[in-house]
C-alpha cells in the first residue's frame, strides 16, 4: 500500500519538496532559496522567480523521492495559494503533471494552514487547540486554531507585515537582503534602550498589528549618515520594539482565547530575541511555547506535504487544470472532508 505524499512548495522565492510518509512521517525534504537570484533589487522580483522555480524544482523533486527510496506515493500535495501567482503556476503545473502521470490524486494546499501546522512535525508536537503567532514577510496573523480547518482570526496587521517592516528596515539602513536575519546580526552589537521607539496598537485594546509607523521611526533616526554604532543601536532597538509588541499582543491572545499553547510559525518566528522574550514570558505566565526547526519557519515542503497528509481525503484524480491563488482567505478553509472554497 502506497502510504507516501509528495509535497511542492513554490508560493515566493523558496523552492522545496519534501517526501511524508503516513507511517514513516518525514522521510525527505529539500530547499532551495533564491536570496542571491533577488539580492541586488532589496525584494523579490516575481518573474526571476517563475523562471528559477521552473529550474530548481524538477530536480529537487528528484533528489527527495530518492533520498526516500522512491516510495510509491499515496498523493501530491502542493502549494496552491496565496502568494505570487507565476511562482505558484509552475508548482501547480508539475503538481497536475506528476499527478497525470503517475496516476496519483492531489490537491492543492493553503500555504498559511501548512505554517499553522508546521510544529507538529516535531518530534513534540503540540496538542490541538492552540493559539498561532505566524509572522512572515507577507503576514502577521493571530489565530486561534481549534482543529484541522478550525481556524479563527482574531488579531492582523493593518499594513506592512512584520517581515516587510524587517527588510524595509535592513534597506533603510543599508544592511542588505533579507532583512530580517541582516537586522538580527547588526543589533547583536547595538543597544536596543539607545531608540524609544513606538510599540504600535499596544496602548489600544485589540490583537491587531501596524508597523508602518515604526517603519516610519526608523527613517528618522537614520536620516543623514548614521555611522556604524548608531546602525546597530537603531537595528537593536528596532527589533526590540517588535519583539515588545508582539509578546504584548500574545499576552492579550492567550488571554482572550484561553489557550494554554502557543505556537510561532514563518521566517521571523527564527528570530532569537522573539523566542527568548516568548520563553520567559512563557516561564512567568505558565503557558507552552512551540516553534517548527528553523528550517521550517521559512516556506518549505515539509509542511506542504504534512498539510496534504491531514487532507487526505480530499485528494482526488487531476483534471488537468492547473489551479493556483494568488489572494486565498485563510477563513475560506473548512474541516477535511468538507468541501472547500
Amino acid at each position: 500500500m502506497n502510504t507516501a505524499i509528495l509535497g511542492i512548495e513554490s508560493s515566493c522565492d523558496e523552492s522545496a519538496a519534501a517526501i511524508y510518509d503516513v507511517e514513516k512521517g518525514l522521510m525527505a525534504h529539500a530547499i532551495y532559496s533564491q536570496v542571491a537570484v533577488h539580492a541586488d533589487y532589496g525584494g523579490v522580483v516575481p518573474e526571476l522567480a517563475s523562471r528559477d522555480h521552473v529550474r530548481k524544482l524538477t530536480p529537487l523533486i528528484e533528489r527527495v523521492r530518492a533520498e526516500a527510496g522512491h516510495p510509491g506515493l499515496a498523493g501530491i500535495a502542493y502549494t496552491r495559494g496565496p502568494g505570487l501567482v507565476g511562482a505558484l503556476l509552475v508548482g501547480a503545473s508539475l503538481g497536475v503533471g506528476l499527478s497525470e502521470g503517475l496516476d496519483v490524486p492531489l490537491i492543492g494546499v493553503h500555504h498559511m494552514e501548512g505554517h499553522l501546522l508546521s510544529p507538529r512535525l516535531e518530534d513534540n508536537p503540540p496538542d490541538l487547540p492552540y493559539l498561532a503567532l505566524l509572522v512572515s514577510g507577507g503576514h502577521t496573523l493571530l489565530v486561534y486554531v481549534a482543529g484541522i480547518g478550525h481556524y479563527q482570526i482574531i488579531g492582523r496587521s493593518v499594513d506592512d507585515a512584520v517581515g516587510e517592516a524587517f527588510d524595509k528596515t535592513a534597506k533603510t539602513l543599508g544592511l542588505g537582503y533579507p532583512g530580517g536575519p541582516a537586522v538580527a546580526c547588526a543589533a547583536e552589537t547595538g543597544d536596543p534602550t539607545a531608540y524609544d521607539f513606538p510599540r504600535p496598537m499596544t496602548r489600544n485594546p485589540g490583537m491587531n498589528f501596524s508597523f508602518s509607523g515604526l517603519k516610519t521611526a526608523v527613517k528618522l533616526a537614520a536620516g543623514g549618515t548614521p555611522s556604524s554604532q548608531e546602525v546597530a543601536d537603531i537595528a537593536a532597538s528596532f527589533q526590540q520594539a517588535v519583539v515588545d509588541t508582539l509578546t504584548i499582543k500574545c499576552h492579550r491572545a492567550l488571554d482572550v482565547c484561553g489557550a494554554s499553547r502557543l505556537i510561532v510559525a514563518g521566517g521571523v518566528g527564527a528570530n532569537q530575541r522573539l523566542r527568548d522574550a516568548l520563553g520567559d514570558q512563557a516561564a512567568t505566565e505558565g503557558f507552552e511555547v512551540f516553534y517548527p526547526r528553523s528550517e521550517f519557519c521559512t516556506d518549505n515542503a515539509a509542511m506542504i506535504a504534512y498539510t496534504g497528509y491531514c487532507r487526505q481525503s480530499e485528494m482526488k484524480r487531476s483534471d488537468g487544470v492547473i489551479d493556483a491563488r494568488a489572494r486565498w482567505p485563510l477563513t475560506d478553509l473548512a474541516p477535511p472532508g468538507v468541501q472547500l472554497t
